[in-house]
């Protein structure tokens, strides 16, 4: 029996009818100010337009919409992006078959997405920290490449993921056995293959040297995306000549670098603005994790973003404590990093290193927008309403399911309920 036996065809009639309602809706937030994360900057008593998933218009003359909310002077800001993590890969960090992130044999062509748990109970706790989507990265093998990024949204639908291949993790600096020297050179090499490989195919003139080229393998398919910057390269490295080495590659090959974790960047910060190279970091590492990382400060941050370089802050840690991202921000702010750029920081520089339609309030951008009862980067401060891609979406968790069910009156012995 077919599944649309087993409907009348009424009732899924009734039901795709709805569906569509609710896409087709057009939602205005008025007298709100918004905080757009793009050059705008702060837009007072403004209204934003919401259809069919993306933002239609920012403070537009007039305002007609299927759905008015009054935002009554509140804060509207992006969605905030969170990065860097395993959220929907790891469940319970200790149990090894809620572990989806790694694969001993993983290498540059491995893709966890298929893998990914929209029904993960960290992912509604962390929407809490006003997080609507993130973009995932696998920890891989033994391999150097650990695999490659996707991001998905926090509605905790089952087409969650909406964007694949997002960019390629290579894990280089410091190393328990051998010599970080053998990875940095082992990287070039690679690289420097692929190209000659693309020269030697680029020379070839007939059409009959053309149709007898092989296909390229799937791992030489992601190596040539590197190559021609379609993908960005996210290494791990923290000492400052590691950091000076991928620049060189860099600038021998194009390639689209972003430098993570960088806890030394400080030292080579004027490289890193002239060279174009964005910063994930924590930015509350204040002491030093490694011997790569002796100027790990909490004013790291400030200074970077005040000599130029683009960030984008991550939670450090457990992918359990993502919700705290805004926190993190807010610390950044307290030791002298301006504020437009902290928030930009967890939304248009996540958005802009990863290739997302999203991270800023802008016309044709996702419609994934939080509301908040003050400002966000304030402990007291809390989400009041969440849209994402136009569909409002609630913070409860099963953090507050415990809680109900906890402290309910009730006539079952204590810690049980009706």
């Amino acid at each position: 029996m077919t599944f649309s036996k087993l409907i009348k065809p009424t009732v899924l009639a009734a039901a795709v009818m709805s569906v569509f309602s609710v896409n087709a809706e057009t939602i205005a937030i008025t007298n709100a100010n918004v905080y757009t994360a793009d050059e705008q900057g702060i837009i007072e008593n403004a209204s934003v337009i919401i259809e069919d998933g993306k933002i239609k218009a920012v403070n537009p003359a007039t305002v007609e919409a299927d759905k008015v909310i009054d935002a009554q002077g509140k804060i509207l800001t992006p969605g905030f992006i969170g990065s860097m993590n395993q959220l929907g890969l790891v469940e319970v960090s200790a149990v090894s078959r809620s572990r989806d992130s790694s694969e001993k044999k993983a290498d540059i062509t491995f893709d966890a997405s298929a893998a990914f748990n929209p029904r993960s109970t960290a992912i509604a706790y962390t929407r809490k920290g006003g997080i609507t989507s993130n973009v995932v990265v696998p920890r891989g093998g033994d391999d150097m490449f650990k695999g490659q990024a996707f991001v998905a949204d926090l509605s905790g639908d089952f087409n969650s993921v909406f964007s694949t291949g997002n960019a390629v993790i290579v894990d280089l600096g410091a190393k328990s056995k051998g010599s970080r020297a053998t990875e940095l050179t082992k990287l070039h090499n690679k690289l420097a293959d692929a190209q000659k490989a693309l020269d030697k195919k680029a020379e070839k003139k007939s059409d009959k040297d053309k149709k007898s080229d092989k296909e390229p393998k799937r791992s030489e398919k992601v190596i040539n995306k590197l190559l021609s910057g379609e993908m960005p390269l996210i290494a791990y490295v923290d000492r400052a000549t590691d950091i000076l080495a991928l620049i060189k590659l860099k600038e021998k090959f194009g390639l689209d670098l972003v430098v993570s974790g960088a806890g030394d960047a400080v030292l080579v910060a004027e490289q890193l603005v002239e060279a174009k190279v964005p910063v994930i970091m924590g930015a509350v590492s204040n002491l030093p994790s490694s011997f790569d990382s002796l100027h790990a400060s909490l004013d790291n941050a400030g200074k970077l973003a005040n000599a130029g370089v683009d960030l984008v802050f991550t939670v450090r840690g457990d992918t359990h404590n993502l919700y705290q991202l805004r926190f993190d921000a807010g610390v950044a702010i307290a030791h002298g990093m301006p504020k437009e750029q902290a928030l930009s920081a967890i939304t248009a520089n996540v958005a802009e290193v990863f290739n997302i339609n999203a991270g800023v309030i802008a016309p044709g951008k996702r419609a994934d927008l939080v509301l908040w009862s003050g400002d966000p980067f304030e402990l007291s401060s809390k989400v009041e309403k969440m849209w994402i891609e136009g569909v409002q979406h609630t913070t409860d968790s099963r953090h507050d399911a415990l809680r109900d069910r906890y402290t309910t009156s009730s006539d079952m012995p204590r810690a049980y309920t009706k």
